[in-house]
């Protein structure tokens, strides 16, 4: 026992003795590197050798003989070499990766290859390679780089730049490494070194220190997920949807800008940022770095769900004990301030698997913040009045409890062959460039339809798509021309969820009374009709910020709703949501003994009811 101390105490020593020196031990392998780069951030204790993950030679004597073996000389992670370098320790790690969404976009490119041209039977992902789907099955990615059409090109020139596949150099304040850099390496505004290596100082692009963080906080996630969806924006309470840059303090626009010159004002965040709680605390790291299995869509990929941590109306969450020591959640959860261990009952996911750090304490749920280590309690809702509500069943949390979702109306995308634009994936400027302009934001409220699980959720524009084409001589051979989705010209909506989550759900009157909650837009009514007023210079025809219309007293639906089995409710669907009005307008309770079963409005025709609705029980009504 003592040689075993003793060895213990050795190499806790030599860590010490690591750390101390920078990026490694001032001699041996790193001697040549710290020679040049002796106060360069020590990446991590797990990580004391320069060479294993840049390459080169770190006894070399000269900077010319260090340098000429180097595969990565500033990104070890950047896919070209990643199972050189990453891969080669983290292999479990580096396959998840290459699956997963945030670096294949076999999604994202397979939606605009459905606005576009339409699929053509292969699926193509941000490089080549081979993969395996949830079933074991072999699946062919190829790379975006062969869709030679302009789905291939307007991903490559538009859409690549905020995904981990390339290094984003170009934008302010948003900038990320490839690869695994992306997310666990520091980056400021500028994407510049600002760490204590003087060879390095101010340089760029770059990670602004060489010091991994193992846990990436909101500011990481916010490098990507401020475009689009914006759902770094609605979690942390902006929006920028003040894109005019008027003035709203002292005179200049704010209260901040962020990338692309957006002015960025504040809205209610959501209530789990709110309560100190950080992306990470959320989602796990299958949701974020893949789970080693390849998907053509985000909701495969997300195992998590509000149900996970709150239970539903009918069942309380789910647990599993942990019976071994090197489960998952014990291995995850070595960096967390608090560690997990067998005995201790966690919390699993929609998929089945368990957290890292959602756990049941003292008979109430806990989740662990994994950076921070405060300890907060999940709200358990099973059973509760406002959840049994007969007929609510279908409804998703998001549909309730969502207070905000951004929606970007009629989106026009301009191609000019005469301009050059930068071919981020291939590296180079080509004939052909994209722009994009908007009619009209907002955030409230927003349209509910049914999602790809069946249930009643928000959706948003997805996309609007006005095709521009300039031709190289100046003419125009499209303008403002409706693509093409599913064989018909056709706007899109997509089942979305903001990440604005409010505690208190909307007023059941409030959308069970107001049209635009179905898909109606803005829009005025009239004796068995209902029009859409929002209607762009483009697609007069059909309003911009709804899906269907009612003429005659029937709900017909003219946009798409995206994602298999996916639709607006029917004409049947709207007309229930309506009808229960004549009870909602007295009984505004949740807890009403009426909303246990179906309501059953002819009891609107007994004697009580008669005298309250001719005005003869007024002071009843008002109690």
């Amino acid at each position: 026992m003592n040689r075993i101390s003793d060895v213990v105490l050795m190499l806790a020593v030599a860590v010490m003795f690591l750390s101390a020196a920078g990026c490694g031990s001032s001699g041996g392998e790193n001697a040549s590197c710290l020679s040049c780069h002796g106060k360069i951030e020590h990446a991590s204790p797990a990580h004391p050798s320069c060479v294993s993950c840049h390459g080169g030679d770190g006894r070399a004597r000269s900077k010319e003989d260090a340098h000429r073996t180097m595969f990565a000389p500033r990104n070890p992670s950047d896919p070209a070499v990643w199972e050189k370098s990453c891969g080669a320790c983290h292999p479990y790690q580096l396959g998840r990766v290459r699956s997963g969404l945030m670096y294949t976009n076999t999604g994202i490119i397979r939606n605009i290859q459905l606005t576009w041209e339409g699929e053509d039977g292969r699926r193509y992902g941000a490089r080549q390679d081979d993969l395996y789907d949830a079933e074991g099955k072999r699946v062919r990615v190829n790379g975006v780089a062969e869709l030679n059409n302009l789905s291939g090109e307007l991903y490559r020139k538009f859409c690549s730049l905020c995904h981990v596949g390339i290094e984003n150099r170009y934008a302010w304040g948003v900038g990320h490494g490839s690869g695994c850099a992306a997310c666990h390496f520091p980056r400021n505004a500028d994407s510049a070194y600002e760490g204590s290596d003087l060879t390095m100082r101010l340089r760029g692009p770059a990670a602004s220190s060489h010091r991994m963080e193992g846990l990436p906080g909101n500011d990481v996630c916010f490098r990507c997920h401020n475009r689009s969806g914006r759902i770094a924006l609605s979690y942390l309470g902006l929006n920028d949807g003040n894109n005019g840059l008027v003035p709203t303090r002292g005179g200049f626009p704010g209260p901040q800008l962020t990338s692309g010159n957006r002015n960025v004002t504040s809205i209610p965040p959501d209530i789990h940022h709110a309560r100190g709680m950080e992306c990470i605390d959320c989602h796990t790291s299958r949701d974020i770095m893949g789970d080693g299995y390849a998907y053509e869509n985000l909701y495969h990929q997300v195992e998590i769900r509000c149900e996970d941590c709150h239970g539903s109306a009918t069942s309380p969450p789910r647990w599993r004990e942990i019976v071994r020591e090197n489960e998952e959640a014990v291995r995850e959860s070595a960096r967390y301030p608090v560690q997990m261990r067998p005995g201790m009952r966690m919390i699993v996911t929609a998929k089945g698997r368990p957290y890292s750090n959602v756990f049941v304490k003292d008979g109430r749920v806990a989740v662990l913040g994994k950076r921070s280590g405060r300890v907060f309690t999940s709200k358990v809702i099973t059973g509760s009045p406002a959840h049994t509500v007969v007929g609510h069943d279908r409804l998703e949390c998001t549909a309730c409890h969502s207070r905000a979702v951004p929606q970007c109306y009629g989106c026009h995308t301009k191609y000019d062959k005469g301009r050059t634009g930068t071919d981020f994936i291939k590296g180079m400027d080509t004939p052909g460039l994209f722009t994009e302009t908007e009619d009209y934001r907002m955030l409230y409220p927003f349209p509910l339809a049914l999602n790809q699980r069946g249930g009643i959720a928000p959706v948003t524009p997805g996309c609007q798509t006005f095709v521009t084409v300039v031709e190289p001589d100046g003419t125009l051979s499209r303008e403002g021309y409706v693509s093409t989705f599913k064989g018909k010209k056709q706007l899109r909506f997509a089942p979305f969820y903001s990440h604005n989550t409010g505690e208190r759900a909307i007023g059941c009157g409030e959308c069970h009374a107001n049209p635009a909650f179905l898909g109606f837009g803005q829009h005025v009514t009239g004796k068995g009709r209902i029009d859409g007023t929002l209607r762009c210079t483009k697609n007069e025809a059909k309003p911009l910020d709804g899906f269907q219309t009612m003429e005659g007293g029937l709900v017909r639906a003219f946009s798409a709703i995206t994602r298999e089995n996916s639709r607006p409710l029917n004409d049947t669907e709207a007309k229930r949501v309506w009808r229960a009005n004549l009870c909602i307008v007295c009984h505004t309770r949740a807890d009403d003994p009426i909303y246990r079963k179906e309501l059953d409005y002819r009891a609107l025709d007994d004697a009580l009811h008669r005298r309250l609705l001719t005005g003869s029980a007024g002071r009843a009504v008002a109690r």
